[in-house]
């Protein structure tokens, strides 16, 4: 298990067989509240690896074979449309649960990482992978947050999808509608985000632009 199978910004993924992996995040950390959050997710049918053991920074998962939605997407095997579809509806599917833990019944389950590369194309139906920094609070947050995400690749000037991912964010958000929140999503890319105020400031403004068509 020297060899990571994946890696991350956070975190390397091991095999440890055919049929489960080990996510280790590499700053250490609690991986329960992360843990309990699938499990609960899991158990309401909603497409996430299955959970075996959470214990210190380590998380043993069912294995999963597929390539991410962006693999898909630069490889030429799914379109842009099919891409925001796919990237929507699982959105959808979230916030029709309730939430765990708030007693808000506007709250729901966040994933506030929802991006695809955080989705698996399974033989059987995508799968959404790391959930390190769910919470719980509006879903407008949570598709908005995606929506930055995709600006941040989109204003990238040395990133090959560039245009690719602002047609995406074009796609999605006319699947998903306005994107509200825009500055509590900004606020939260800065303290989750690899970037600074300057390329999230730059994303925002795509943001917005897309947003009023």
């Amino acid at each position: 298990m020297t060899v990571p199978l994946a890696s991350g910004r956070d975190a390397d993924v091991y095999a440890l067989d055919a049929h489960r992996v080990l996510r280790r995040y590499r700053a250490g950390g609690d991986v329960r509240p992360e843990a309990d959050v699938m499990r609960y997710l899991h158990r309401l049918g909603y497409p996430v690896p299955e959970v075996w053991r959470a214990e210190g920074c380590e998380l043993e998962l069912t294995r999963l074979s597929g390539p991410t939605l962006t693999e898909a997407l630069r490889d030429g095997d799914i379109d842009v449309r099919t891409c925001a579809d796919v990237l929507a509806d699982l959105h959808r599917r979230l916030h029709t649960l309730p939430a765990r833990l708030s007693d808000d019944p506007a709250d729901r389950v966040l994933h506030l990482d929802l991006h695809p590369g955080n989705i698996l194309l399974t033989e059987d139906a995508p799968v959404v992978i790391d959930w390190r920094n769910t919470a719980e609070g509006p879903p407008e947050l949570d598709t908005t947050t995606t929506a930055l995400i995709l600006a941040e690749v989109a204003t990238d000037p040395g990133e090959p999808l560039a245009a690719t991912a602002e047609q995406l964010l074009a796609d999605f958000l006319a699947e998903v509608g306005t994107a509200g929140l825009l500055d509590e999503a900004v606020a939260l890319r800065a303290r989750t985000g690899p970037h600074g105020p300057d390329t999230l400031a730059r994303a925002a403004a795509l943001v917005a632009r897309v947003g009023r068509g």
